[in-house]
């Protein structure tokens, strides 16, 4: 287990979920993966120490139409050089983790055998009673159970206190909201296409961007590209040169 505070602090990147698939390792072994992908992530804005008080960086995700970006924002990506954004997202980082406006990242910035931590915005469910939305038993199927086989039973107590606990498990809105998966194995990359494979389910439906860091609770591989892994880099260089 790594320590809880950590020196060097990476940041993130912000990702397309694109759906699931299986990969077999050299075993044999079967792997269920979600397949993330990169849409021109770049660089937007910086936050120094001497300037906002803290080390962060915001990435830019997508691309959106001009006519749907406000003024105030228009003229933020133009300062940074950068093409509206369908998202903006900022990820904290050490002092000497800072990356240059306007650069691209890539998905070798997360290696094979890492583990990560995904944020996303679940699935919406709608209104949920309670044994969908907690797993209760229900009531009985007969002995003078009428009507209310699948409600909750019981949510109040006696004279005293005389009112329902706040937080008392009944059925509601279920779903839609953000939550954090730790520790989820990369399996792979695929830096041409921008594609990170991770192992297991990640929230969120087809379609949605979620947020991939470095797992928090482990220390961080030795092999890990720092600050960063950049489109155009020493990684793309050495590519080329192989294929030459």
């Amino acid at each position: 287990m790594g320590s809880k505070v950590r020196e060097r602090r990476r940041t993130g990147l912000i990702a397309r979920k694109l759906g699931m698939t299986r990969q077999f390792d050299a075993e044999g072994t079967h792997h269920p993966v979600t397949v993330l992908q990169l849409d021109q992530c770049q660089v937007v804005a910086q936050r120094t120490p001497n300037k906002d008080g803290y080390s962060a960086v915001q990435l830019g995700s997508g691309k959106a139409k001009v006519k749907n970006v406000s003024k105030p924002m228009r003229g933020h990506y133009a300062k940074a050089r950068v093409e509206p954004k369908r998202a903006l997202v900022e990820f904290r980082v050490s002092d000497d983790g800072l990356i240059d406006v306007g650069a691209e990242l890539s998905a070798e910035h997360f290696v094979t055998g890492q583990l990560v931590d995904v944020a996303a915005t679940t699935i919406g469910k709608g209104f949920a009673g309670v044994m969908k939305r907690y797993n209760f038993r229900g009531l009985r199927a007969s002995h003078g159970v009428s009507i209310s086989h699948r409600s909750h039973g019981s949510t109040g107590n006696r004279q005293d206190p005389g009112r329902v606990f706040k937080n008392k498990k009944m059925a509601g809105h279920m779903g839609h909201k953000r939550i954090t998966v730790q520790n989820l194995v990369v399996l792979g990359t695929d830096p041409e296409r921008g594609l990170i494979m991770i192992r297991g389910a990640v929230p969120g439906a087809k379609g949605t961007l979620v947020r991939v860091m470095d797992a928090i609770k482990y220390p961080l591989p030795k092999d890990l590209p720092y600050p960063a892994a950049l489109k155009g880099g020493a990684a793309a260089a050495e590519a080329a040169e192989a294929k030459e």
